[in-house]
């Protein structure tokens, strides 16, 4: 079931952040993460931000904040069940366009935002990190 985050959604949904990023980006340095997850968390309230819940277990969830997609995270347990998919089709459902950035090592992400539609539009250096980014856009 796809639903609008709720307070009590925080501490597992940070944990999927920080395994998210620490399994699909293991080109950053897992600090780089750990250093920003409080920011993070203080950011959940002030986004839009959608989770997928099976029998009382977030499996997912997807932050935005105005048509820019913060990030799509899924349990790696439940990665290539549709999940993303799923998430990110709730978001369309809402907004006419959206972009978000990928970083280009990430290809599996990149694969995934090109099927759903998702063009690049530009590509820079991440100066927190020092890797190449894509910004993709969808939609109008």
């Amino acid at each position: 079931m796809i639903r609008v985050f709720q307070p009590a959604d925080a501490g597992q949904v940070m944990e999927i952040w920080l395994a998210g990023n620490a399994d699909v980006h293991p080109f950053v340095d897992p600090a780089y993460w750990r250093s920003h997850a409080e920011e993070v968390r203080g950011q959940l309230s002030e986004a839009e931000v959608l989770v997928c819940e099976e029998a009382g277990v977030l499996l997912g969830f997807v932050g935005v904040q105005g048509d820019f997609v913060a990030g799509i995270f899924v349990q790696r347990e439940a990665r290539g069940k549709g999940i993303g998919k799923r998430l990110l089709d709730a978001v369309k459902a809402t907004h006419p366009s959206l972009t978000l950035s990928v970083y280009r090592k990430n290809r599996r992400a990149a694969a995934f935002y090109a099927r759903e539609g998702f063009v690049v539009v530009s590509e820079s250096i991440d100066p927190e990190t020092g890797e190449a980014e894509q910004t993709r856009r969808w939609g109008g």
